[in-house]
Order: structure tokens, then C-alpha cells, then sequence
């Protein structure tokens, strides 16, 4: 991504300014809803809820700063520690997303999001896409597909993470799923659901694998990998308590699924920049490997691919060869 790139990206946030603040009363996010344990999380006191609300906050702002747009929208993204620029950029995404259905811009804003500033943070804003579409109670089916042909998949992932935090009781206490098109869909539902657990369960290595124990055993493979990739991704658990969360991801057989979502962590936040205290300290424990190396798992995985990588089943091979890396590590 050259400087122009960028500049063109913030010259048209800008211009986008004035009409964009006459939507604010109805499409801004309340910063209150950071607060999760006002959803009745299982959050006490201690890095989780910091982590955790730290992040959330974060993406309201990114939200919101690409929702207002003016001459600071990305100028205040860009301010922020490094360690929650992703999140931030995540919240952009979705807010981009909503603007662009609400438009009918067939992912103009979207696609210029990731050509410009959000270049480094493309899992992010995918991630973020799907969260968009989630507000809007919309399928991520077509729209997200014109940023990133195999990343779209990534927008199923946010789609599934926001469902599961607006609808905690169907989709958590029920273990009820959302009305989708394909299995594929679902599955990769799952893996946001994953994430979601990680936050409702406050990091708590036994009462996410208890979590996790009560769903369907077809189900509880994604649901690790989605668990591996927020322990990793936002943190909020101790070296002892990763290591134990291993042990149950390991004695349910989804030892791998944990560390491939470690590892698609790691691989997000070595592009992103500066590697965060809680993803340094993970990865060692969650995938036996520096963050550089199961980094290299998922990127190599991906270059394996060809040239054209787009379908779920692309995506399920992505994940499939980053776990075999995983398991040949140190032969």
C-alpha cells in the first residue's frame, strides 16, 4: 500500500463527512455497549474484563469514526496503541459495510478501506464486515466476497460472533443456530460463536470447555478453533490458564483446531504490526511456536493455494494444511 493510496482513502473519508453525521443519531454505537458485563458475562475482575472491554471499546470507536467520517476519522484510528488498531479497524469495517448496504455501494467502501489505511489489518476488517452484516440481521453471502474472494469467509466468522453477542440466551444458552444457507456457513458461524465463548465465559479455561462440551460433537471442532483465535487475538488469560485450556482442547481431541486458530491469530497480528504482550505470551503455550513461525504456518498454507483461492472448501484447506503444519512442528 503506497502513501497515495492512503491519501486518497482519507481525502475521500473527508468529503464523506457531511452526509455521513446525518445518520449518526440513528447508526452510532453507544460506547456503553463495551461494557459486557452489563450482558451479563461472567466477568469479574482481572485481565479478562480489561482485555475483553478494552477491545470492545475499540471497535465502537472505529465504528463510529468511520460512521461520522471529518478530517479525524482516521487521523484517531491511527493515534491509538498499536495493540488496538485492529479492533478499532474492526469496527470500521463493520461500520463501512452497513454504509454501503444501507447505499447499495456494492462494497465501494469497503474494498477502499482495505486499499488504503486498513491495508495491514485485513483479517480485521473482515471480521468486521461480517459484524455489519450482522447488525443489519443480513446474510454475508454476496457483498462480502467483493473485497477477498477466500477472506470473505472471515466476514461469516464476524457475522457469527455479533450474532452471538446480540442473541447470548438463543445462541449460547440454547445453543440454537441462525437460519443460514449451507453447512459451510454454519460452520464458520461457529468459529465466531468460539470467540464469543472466550468473552461470556471470561476467559475461563474450564468453563469454556464445559461450554463447548454441551454443543453438538459435529459442531465443537470450530468452536475451538474460534476459542483458540480470541485467546490469542484479544488475550485475557495467564500462561497457567492457556496451558490448562490446552489440556481440554486436547483431552476432547481438538488439540489442532485449538492451535490453527492460534496460529490464523498470530498470522493477523504479525501483519498488523508491533506484536502485543498477550499474543507473545500465547502462542508458545497455545501452539508450541514463536508467533513468527505458527505465522508462517497459516501464510504458507495460504500461498499453497494457487493463485485463486475462493471457495469454502479452500478455506477449510487453508485451516486443514495450517493444522498440519502444527502437528509436524519440530520434525
Amino acid at each position: 500500500m503506497g502513501d497515495t493510496d492512503t491519501s486518497s482513502y482519507v481525502d475521500r473519508v473527508r468529503r464523506s463527512g457531511g452526509p455521513a453525521r446525518g445518520w449518526r443519531r440513528l447508526l452510532a454505537r453507544d460506547p456503553g455497549e463495551a461494557d459486557l458485563a452489563r450482558r451479563r458475562f461472567r466477568l469479574g475482575p482481572g485481565p479478562a474484563q480489561a482485555a475483553f472491554e478494552t477491545a470492545e471499546r475499540a471497535y465502537v470507536s472505529g465504528f463510529n469514526a468511520a460512521l461520522t467520517g471529518g478530517p479525524d476519522a482516521i487521523d484517531a484510528i491511527d493515534a491509538m496503541p498499536p495493540e488496538r488498531q485492529p479492533f478499532a479497524y474492526e469496527g470500521t469495517g463493520a461500520a463501512c459495510t452497513v454504509l454501503d448496504l444501507l447505499t447499495l455501494a456494492r462494497g465501494r467502501r469497503l474494498r477502499e478501506l482495505l486499499d488504503g489505511p486498513a491495508g495491514r489489518h485485513s483479517h480485521a476488517v473482515h471480521l468486521g464486515a461480517g459484524r455489519g452484516y450482522a447488525l443489519l440481521r443480513l446474510r454475508p453471502v454476496r457483498g462480502a466476497g467483493r473485497a477477498h474472494p477466500l477472506l470473505r469467509w472471515l466476514a461469516v466468522d464476524g457475522y457469527g460472533f455479533q450474532r452471538s453477542l446480540d442473541g447470548t440466551d438463543r445462541m449460547v444458552g440454547e445453543r440454537t443456530m441462525p437460519d443460514l444457507l449451507t453447512r459451510a456457513h454454519c460452520a464458520t458461524f461457529d468459529q465466531g460463536l468460539g470467540r464469543l465463548l472466550w468473552y461470556h465465559d471470561g476467559a475461563c479455561p474450564d468453563g469454556v470447555a464445559a461450554a463447548i462440551a454441551g454443543y453438538p460433537a459435529g459442531r465443537r471442532a470450530d468452536l475451538w478453533s474460534g476459542v483458540g483465535f480470541a485467546a490469542t487475538h484479544t488475550g485475557g488469560a495467564e500462561p497457567d490458564e492457556l496451558a490448562r485450556l490446552a489440556e481440554h482442547a486436547g483431552a476432547e481431541g481438538f488439540r489442532a483446531h485449538l492451535a490453527q486458530g492460534c496460529a490464523f491469530a498470530a498470522a493477523a497480528r504479525v501483519q498488523a504490526g508491533p506484536l502485543p504482550g498477550q499474543v507473545a505470551r500465547a502462542v508458545p503455550v497455545l501452539a508450541g511456536a514463536t508467533a513468527d513461525e505458527a505465522a508462517s504456518w497459516a501464510d504458507r498454507a495460504l500461498l499453497a493455494l494457487g493463485h485463486d483461492p475462493h471457495t469454502h472448501d479452500d478455506f477449510l484447506t487453508w485451516q486443514a494444511d495450517t493444522r498440519r503444519s502444527w502437528s509436524r512442528r519440530g520434525r
